[in-house]
């Protein structure tokens, strides 16, 4: 590291002070520049010695070559100095720290003030090559972060200087470590505590290194317990002198001599957690292309008062930096559940779907239930599974014709089915409930295409909230969405489901898929959908699908080879595999965390992407 030529050093007051460095040490020995001091006997000029570090100076002659102005003052029993004339800076006062230095420390202004921009400056204007911040904060006794942010404020000035972070690993003793330096090991201790007569075992371990010394000391062979001594087990040194080691080791460390030892010894110690090995981030700095030692404050703004004067043009601005982000404006932020959504509508939107109205909570149980050809009887209709309106509790608005057709195909058969075989009532088709699935919407549209004077494809989709009284549990709530894709035409085949599914599945991310034979009460052939989810290396459910009825159909009126295929998933579900999410009350309701809606970033083509 270069050191200042001339240099002086002064004691006064039982204490030593290095102009090079300004810093002052109590030890009478070394200065923070880590140089030897020695005071001459007499009067002499400050002299730098042939390697230009710290030199030595007489008191006498301290007086008339110090650049400083001493002040002694008395700071919690130790002798203190004020030094003033520091150019342009704050009040400095020497203070004692724990390693046994006084260091200076600012008051009235940071320690980024000009007095350590300036002294930087002409540290960087001394060399050639460049300074280490660590070492310029190291020498003059302050914070690596002081210099740190000297750097920071000399960048933001223009091209002054150039700085390069740069990382380094080094090995330094921890407090326990910092312990057995000063005291030594813990097994060293118990083999000084034991006396020539022996010392019982109860006794060491009261001792606050006694367990650890104990065993430390035994694997050595320093010790030994005598388990049939007539007082009870009692320890005795087997060795008159024993060499600690590991505090030999740990001084080398807190000397710098870390290169000394092996690595297996450094492991070792670092086992034992008496030393950690600590990466440092430091700055190298040199001079940039507009280096300077005085720093002229640029102009961050064009005031009225520069405009008037016209001492603007004797004033050196900060250039603007035109790609800085501007102050981001308050905003709401969409909740993950409407951005998977909107992701899933746009998938439908580009396969060429258009989406069905859904804006209908309440439903009869004609539409929900009956118009798909599912039983009065069936476990879904139970209160257990679904709930039920007290006011309005009965709708009244039917469509006779169909109305009649399905009574017809439910309890008598018709169309090639032979039906259920029951007594159907008008009471519980009327009966009001919060919809349970979106299908309900498919079967008012499908009916409202059967209407139509000529049949025409068509490809549905709806996106929306559906009820069921559910057990509320971690992946179940009372209400949830249901993703449904409906295509209604000529022909349609099993084939022709599994191509759309593919294709509607791969846009989401998902490759690998199998299907498997299902049953529902509105499709034949029924399938359920499966994914390979590479991250829990199996295959999972990701939705149901199938081909509807012709009981369902043909009593709305559709031409008999109309086929309509449909598939539907939930949207909590892929969406909770999206953002890692294991509980659904976390995603929905009154326990979601706001910031999490906050965080989580845009949606993606590659929706689920189950890896």
């Amino acid at each position: 590291m270069a050191k200042r030529l001339g240099q002086s050093i002064s004691k006064t007051a039982g204490l030593l002070w290095c102009s090079g460095c300004s810093v002052v040490s109590t030890s009478q020995k070394w200065c923070m520049e880590g140089q030897r001091v020695n005071l001459l006997q007499g009067p002499g000029r400050p002299r730098p010695d042939m390697h230009g570090e710290c030199g030595p100076i007489s008191q006498k002659s301290y007086r008339s070559t110090n650049p400083w102005k001493i002040l002694l003052l008395p700071v919690h029993g130790h002798p203190t100095s004020q030094l003033t004339g520091f150019k342009g800076s704050a009040t400095n006062a020497l203070v004692p720290d724990t390693t046994g230095h006084l260091q200076r420390s600012c008051k009235g202004s940071s320690m980024a003030d000009a007095g350590v921009v300036e002294t930087l400056l002409r540290r960087i204007e001394k060399v050639d090559d460049g300074v280490d911040s660590l070492e310029v904060a190291n020498s003059l006794g302050v914070d690596h972060q002081v210099i740190v942010g000297a750097v920071k404020s000399l960048q933001s000035v223009g091209d002054v200087i150039s700085a390069e972070l740069r990382s380094s690993k080094h090995w330094e003793l921890t407090e326990e470590g910092m312990e057995i330096a000063e005291n030594g090991s813990h097994e060293a201790r118990v083999f000084s505590s034991i006396p020539l007569e022996g010392l019982a075992q109860s006794e060491l371990m009261k001792l606050s290194f006694g367990k650890i010394g104990f065993s430390k000391a035994m694997s050595s062979k320093w010790i030994r317990v005598d388990k049939t001594h007539e007082g009870g087990p009692r320890i005795f040194r087997t060795v008159e002198s024993i060499e600690d080691q590991v505090r030999e080791k740990l001084l080398l460390v807190q000397k710098g001599n870390t290169s000394q030892l092996e690595e297996k010894e450094k492991n070792e110690l670092k086992k034992r957690k008496l030393l950690s090995e600590v990466t440092v981030k430091t700055y190298w700095i040199t001079k940039g292309n507009s280096f300077s030692t005085t720093i002229t404050k640029q102009e961050t703004e064009l005031t009225p008062e520069m405009i008037a004067t016209g001492n603007w043009k004797e004033k050196k601005f900060k250039p603007y930096n035109f790609e800085a982000m501007g102050v981001a404006p308050d905003s709401g932020h969409l909740h993950p559940l409407m951005k998977v959504r909107t992701q899933f509508r746009q998938i439908f939107l580009e396969m060429g779907f258009t989406e069905m109205p859904t804006n209908n909570f309440i439903e009869s149980s004609f539409w929900n239930f009956d118009s798909l050809f599912q039983p009065q009887q069936h476990p879904a209709r139970d209160q257990h599974d679904t709930f039920f309106l007290s006011d309005p509790a009965l709708a009244h608005e039917f469509p006779q014709d169909y109305l009649e057709r399905v009574k017809k195909v439910h309890s008598e058969g018709g169309f090639g089915s032979q039906g259920y075989k029951y007594d159907w009532k008008i009471e519980e088709a009327q009966k009001n409930i919060l919809r349970t699935h979106t299908t309900a919407v498919s079967a008012r549209m499908l009916y409202k295409l059967a209407q139509q004077e000529k049949f025409t494809p068509v490809k549905y989709f709806s996106i929306d909230r559906v009820f069921r009284n559910e057990t509320l549990d971690a992946t179940h709530l009372a209400e949830f969405h249901q993703i449904e894709g409906v295509v209604a035409d000529y022909g349609l085949t099993l084939g022709d489901l599994m191509g759309i599914l593919h294709q509607f599945f791969t846009k989401l991310g998902i490759t690998k898929l199998r299907f498997k034979p299902a049953y529902n009460p509105y499709t034949e052939p029924s399938m359920e959908v499966f994914s390979y989810h590479e991250g829990l290396k199996k295959w999972v459910e990701v939705g149901n699908s199938g081909v509807f009825r012709p009981e369902m159909l043909l009593p709305m009126g559709l031409p008999e080879d109309v086929s309509v295929i449909a598939w539907g998933l939930s949207l909590e579900r892929p969406t909770m595999i999206k953002y890692g999410i294991n509980n659904i009350r976390e995603l929905v309701g009154h326990k979601v965390n706001l910031q999490m809606v906050l965080r989580q970033p845009h949606m993606s083509t590659g929706l689920l992407s189950f890896t």
